[in-house]
């Protein structure tokens, strides 16, 4: 039974349809692990237990009766805290948002429900979702399954260690600058960004409406389709006969090779050298665009943020983070024609780069250029927090200002993880290299 923790979500799938998992017991495992873990309250900002074993029981019956909604029905996930779930606190790690509790469930979440998914509750997260980091002393900082003294990446920091340390199936977060692929990568996970608006963010906390999107956190490729077609409502997409034979990949050399350190470089380079032995082709390509594009961060992400949240922060300030707080006052030094401006040279931006990459399968580039950083040193260090916290978004960040799709690979190389772009709305066939590239990488 204790090997359920560690199994993918679509093989605990196929144990339910075969008969040889039931859901109600696997349930009661997934939650009596977060009972025993020393990092449950670190993790679970809220377990639902009684919603969980109830959803358990009618997946059950469903499997005894043939009646099945999907291969996860019965499987119990974990959801971000800032995905509302009726009647249950739904905070998005802000103390700001303390006691709020919707009565409805995100549509994301209605829908996972449909499929048959079970949700075991809610994971803790950066303050309103504004860190990659995974840092957050006013709630709490989940731990890093590599290093207990490190962070675990941001913003879906508790939906990744849920995973990674046994504690649920697969976890649902969401990705504004790179909130579902660093976790995923600093915690040997798949990680799915999808395109912004394939997935409704109806009844889901937002940072910045224009770049908040919804995705999985998972043990594999598998796992992530299976859950992007729950999100949906769609089919999943068939990954059978995936290959990289053939396949064209553009290495950005623009920003995204600069200062990445030893260790992530080492895990990028490993992936590139297996994707070349399956039959890949690949090229170095700069892209000026990424780098111009990069120069518009300020006005984009903090003005918007800023001005969804500017009431209650300024409200009460106090009860933030120093660090987040400033983060999100940035945003005031941004005028109304800044950001309409910043906007209007984006688009120009992300024309010339779907033009100047549409001839490759994807775009490769280390998920992060750096490792999870020292939790009590950012605590400490300003210079450090300040360094760490603008690399670690640093490259997943060109995928969002791109509008990109894009998916996390652990490399094989302990919290380096390897990314794959690709054009708006092609998540299918992204998802079809990464299980090509996933083979290859085991």
């Amino acid at each position: 039974m204790l090997d359920w923790l560690e199994m993918s979500a679509a093989d605990l799938g196929r144990g339910i349809g075969e008969g040889s998992i039931d859901p109600v017991a696997l349930t009661q495992a997934f939650l009596g692990a977060i009972d025993s873990s020393d990092h449950k309250d670190r993790i679970y900002s809220a377990v639902t237990r009684q919603r969980a074993l109830a959803e358990a029981a009618a997946a059950a019956e469903r499997a005894r009766v043939g009646e099945r909604l999907s291969l996860l029905d019965g499987v119990p996930i974990s959801w971000k805290d800032l995905f509302d779930s009726a009647d249950v606190a739904t905070e998005a790690g802000s103390l700001l948002l303390k006691g709020r509790v919707p009565g409805r469930d995100a549509e994301v979440l209605r829908n996972a429900t449909a499929a048959g998914l079970v949700c075991l509750g809610k994971t803790h997260m950066s303050e309103l979702a504004f860190s990659g980091l995974g840092l957050n002393p006013m709630t709490a900082t989940p731990p890093c399954v590599n290093d207990p003294k490190a962070v675990p990446g941001g913003s879906s920091s508790g939906a990744a260690a849920s995973v990674a340390f046994g504690l649920a199936a697969a976890g649902i977060g969401s990705d504004t600058g790179g909130s579902v692929r660093i976790p995923s990568a600093w915690n040997d996970l798949v990680g799915l960004k999808t395109t912004s608006g394939r997935l409704s963010n109806a009844g889901v906390v937002p940072l910045c409406r224009s770049f908040d999107t919804v995705g999985p956190l998972a043990r594999t490729v598998e796992d992530a389709a299976l859950l992007f077609a729950a999100l949906s409502g769609e089919k999943p997409v068939d990954l059978q006969g995936a290959t990289l034979e053939g396949k064209r990949f553009a290495i950005l050399e623009t920003v995204a090779l600069e200062s990445v350190r030893d260790a992530p470089m080492a895990g990028f380079e490993r992936a590139l050298a297996r994707f070349s032995e399956a039959g890949a082709q690949m090229e170095f390509l700069k892209a000026g665009e990424v780098a111009r594009a990069m120069e518009l961060t300020g006005p984009l992400f903090t003005s918007e943020a800023y001005g969804e949240w500017r009431d209650e922060i300024e409200a009460a300030p106090d009860l933030m983070f120093d660090q987040i707080l400033e983060r999100f006052r940035a945003g005031a030094s941004f005028s109304g024609p800044d950001y309409v401006h910043a906007w209007q040279a984006l688009e120009e931006h992300r024309v010339r780069w779907n033009a100047r990459i549409a001839g490759f399968d994807a775009v490769l580039l280390p998920t992060s250029p750096i490792l999870p950083p020292d939790a009590a040193r950012l605590m400490s260090d300003q210079d450090y927090y300040v360094t760490e916290n603008l690399l670690a978004l640093r490259n997943t960040r060109i995928g969002n200002l791109m509008g990109s799709a894009a998916v996390t690979l652990p490399s094989g190389m302990p919290s380096c993880g390897v990314m794959m772009l690709g054009a708006p709305n092609t998540e299918e066939r992204l998802l079809r290299l990464a299980a090509a590239a996933e083979a290859v990488l085991a």
